[in-house]
């Protein structure tokens, strides 16, 4: 299993998915191609940085895909994720863009449904089942586990989701009021736009 990757960013590219973008890693002159959370894919180093990150290997009937974690702790989360039912690798990579590792845990451990939901493709059943399946492997999140959103990868629209759900909005309310926001600013400016998009809406 290739759990650890250290070399060379090659090229980077978009993916298919939304959530997630590629990779390449040149390790020894033997590229590696690997699938990251989006979020982290515009803060790795551009052709010839360094790079590090913490893999998992999942092997499919069809396929072999690497995909590729700024931590060891989000790699193991991501690799939690999928033994809960119906929780593919697009799902919790999905999961691991939205939120960051310390939030997750906090939100599975806690039982808050709500902030699960804001994850695309997590509903209220799925966020439920997550939270019965997972709750005793992932336990609560500490202080002493935080990790910055940037180390994480998650997105600054994941963070500006989730401290609207902390301001008591619901799930609905706060993926309406993020989508219209561009994924590539202050997370402070993004969530006061958010509110004045709610206020607005209010009236």
């Amino acid at each position: 299993m290739i759990a650890q990757l250290r070399g060379s960013v090659s090229a980077r590219g978009s993916s298919p998915s939304g959530d997630a973008a590629q990779v390449v890693v040149d390790v020894g002159g033997v590229g590696y191609l690997v699938v990251v959370p989006a979020g982290l894919a515009g803060r790795l180093p551009g052709p010839g940085g360094d790079v590090e990150l913490h893999t998992s290997l999942q092997v499919r009937e069809d396929s072999m895909t690497l995909y590729g974690f700024p931590t060891a702790e989000a790699r193991d989360l991501f690799e939690a994720l999928l033994t809960a039912s119906g929780v593919g690798p697009k799902l919790a990579l999905a999961a691991l863009s939205t939120l960051a590792p310390d939030a997750l845990r906090r939100a599975v451990g806690g039982g808050d449904v709500d902030a699960l939901m804001v994850v695309p493709g997590i509903g209220r059943k799925s966020a439920q089942r997550l939270v019965l399946e997972l709750r005793d492997k992932l336990g609560p999140g500490g202080q002493a586990d935080v990790v910055t959103v940037a180390a994480a990868g998650a997105t600054a629209l994941g963070e500006v989701r989730l401290a609207l759900l902390e301001l008591g909005y619901s799930a609905a309310e706060a993926q309406r009021a993020v989508e219209p926001l561009l994924d590539d600013g202050d997370v402070g400016e993004l969530l006061r736009a958010a509110l004045r998009s709610l206020a607005g809406a209010g009236q």
